[in-house]
């Protein structure tokens, strides 16, 4: 088993940024907003959480032993 060892900053950042993703996605498939203003608002949570995830999944697997 590989293990990673993570300091709490960046356990919460990744946690964060899940966040942010889901968050977005949440608005994409809800009802609350007008159209335009649910897809502007999801689609950049959505890609701001998944662009922030990239440099953080990559420290990770350089920390694997």
């Amino acid at each position: 088993m590989k293990t990673a060892e993570l300091t709490m900053p960046e356990i919460a950042l990744i946690a964060g940024t899940r966040g942010v993703l889901g968050a977005g996605l949440a608005l994409l498939l809800a009802d609350r907003l007008t159209e335009d203003q649910r897809k502007a608002a999801g689609w950049a949570m959505f890609l701001i959480g998944a662009i922030s995830t990239i440099p953080l999944v990559l420290d990770v697997f350089c920390k694997r032993r």
